[in-house]
């Protein structure tokens, strides 16, 4: 369910202050003595993400264990230096402030650092894809995901939503599938994204790959929660948290409007 959003007036953004309370007040004393993974975008999207990873790492102080993982998809990965970059810290800070903190690239060519957690059939992939359906789609679909996750008592998902070429819209269980996933649904996915096509895919709420990632988020095990972000020249607009259909769904729907 949709547990909190907040959403600026037309031609405004929300104030830092706001976007502390609300992540507080969500946020704040959920998670006390657990291990929790943060996926968070890199570089190409645009969010004001060194203000929010100061604003999570205060508001999940009281974890036992709080990394954060870059959801590169096929990316390359950054440099230590760029890790530092992407959240706005210096290396002095990594090294004292936030020596604590885990912060790591997703190695989607890694197969060690990968584990299955099922399989979609063609039969399911063809009812997915519909009139997009073509025989170059794969017979199979090998939902492999980064291992990390299965390490950690819950899983937050930190991105915004916006119109997407490849799925519709972009964020929520996309840093999942094809986030921090194998090669199997990259492919998958990107290429049932071309068989659609740009015009019937950007802006469309429901397509077929997002009914393939949501597909896919369906057998992971670990608990899920999304921060879901709505922005406007850098700046966030809209901030919709709970599970990772419902936050996503309304993030969509103010994306729909704001862009």
């Amino acid at each position: 369910m949709l547990e909190q959003q907040l959403i600026a007036p037309a031609g405004q953004t929300l104030p830092e202050d706001e976007l502390l309370q609300i992540l507080h007040a969500s946020l704040g004393g959920r998670f006390v003595n657990q291990k929790v993974l943060v996926l968070i975008p890199d570089h190409t999207r645009s969010l004001p993400l060194s203000f929010l990873f100061r604003a999570l790492v205060a508001a999940l102080a009281d974890t036992r264990q709080l990394d954060f993982m870059v959801a590169l998809g096929t990316h390359p990965a950054l440099s230590q230096a760029n890790l530092e970059k992407l959240v706005g810290i210096t290396a002095d800070e990594r090294k004292t402030t936030f020596a604590g903190i885990g912060l790591f690239n997703h190695e989607w060519s890694n197969p060690e650092a990968l584990v299955s957690i099922g399989r979609i059939e063609q039969s399911q992939i063809k009812l997915i894809a519909g009139d997009h359906w073509h025989p170059s789609l794969p017979d199979q679909v090998d939902i492999r995901i980064n291992k990390a996750v299965f390490q950690y008592d819950h899983i937050l998902i930190l991105g915004p939503t916006f119109p997407h070429e490849v799925v519709g819209f972009s964020g929520g269980a996309k840093y999942l599938f094809p986030g921090i996933s194998g090669p199997d649904m990259i492919n998958a996915t990107h290429w049932l994204g071309a068989l659609a096509g740009v015009v019937g895919t950007i802006g469309v709420k429901h397509t077929p790959v997002r009914e393939m990632i949501n597909v896919a988020a369906g057998k992971l095990s670990t608990p899920v929660t999304l921060v879901a972000l709505v922005v406007e020249a850098c700046d966030v607009s809209g901030i919709f948290i709970g599970d990772h259909l419902s936050a996503w769904s309304a993030a969509a729907d103010f994306s729909a409007n704001r862009h």
